[in-house]
């Protein structure tokens, strides 16, 4: 699984994708991240991709040239494999693990096009077939940590990303609610002890538990 990520700030991607599951994955060679900076694609000598808004308005908004170039690039690096373009925007189709899950199965290169300031000029959009997503509610400074949402999740149903592939809670019955040892916790002279029926060891009763911490709350 290659992901392909259209970002002026791709240092913000350092840290995450140095630790733990996904520093693995790509140490492994089961997942590869390539950055694509639109600054490198600018086309004056001042290496400037952004411009105020037509229309008035407050900030700058990312000219589309620059982006457009990344990710020609991009799928030109993907080669004739097809490449699936995810374009983050507050008002896209909501993320979740079924999406996550039918890109995995259905595309081994991912392009994800990260906005920044007052957004990417709007005619990228129409110059590429891509997918709007928004990875929840509210409004962020940029792509970035969307982008490295949507890297996690995916990669996840990548088989050899995780230790155990029928780890992935998404297959199997799993609570929120979690213990290990020791069986009692004293905090503040209070005992606080694991559920008796998780020490039981009664599988359809465990299961049949877990299923109801599952439901909403309140």
């Amino acid at each position: 699984m290659t992901f392909h990520v259209v970002a002026l700030f791709p240092s913000a991607f350092d840290s995450y994708l140095g630790e733990s599951i996904l520093k693995r994955a790509i140490e492994d060679k089961k997942v590869k991240v390539v950055f694509y900076n639109p600054r490198d694609y600018a086309y004056d000598k001042w290496n400037r991709i952004d411009q105020k808004p037509y229309g008035g308005g407050p900030g700058m908004v990312i000219q589309a040239l620059p982006v457009a170039r990344a990710i020609e690039r991009a799928k030109k690096a993907a080669g004739r494999k097809k490449a699936k373009i995810i374009f983050f925007s507050p008002s896209g189709k909501q993320f979740d693990t079924p999406y996550a899950k039918k890109i995995a199965k259905s595309y081994d290169h991912i392009i994800c096009v990260c906005g920044r300031y007052e957004g990417i000029d709007a005619r990228v959009r129409r110059m590429f077939t891509m997918d709007e997503v928004s990875v929840g509610p509210y409004v962020l400074t940029g792509g970035e940590l969307p982008a490295m949402i949507v890297m996690d999740s995916i990669s996840r149903q990548v088989e050899g990303v995780l230790g155990n592939y029928d780890s992935r809670e998404e297959e199997r019955i799993a609570s929120p609610d979690v213990y290990t040892r020791p069986e009692v916790v004293t905090y503040k002279s209070k005992n606080y002890r694991v559920p008796k029926v998780l020490l039981s060891g009664h599988r359809a009763r465990i299961d049949e538990w877990k299923k109801g911490r599952m439901k909403p709350r309140g």
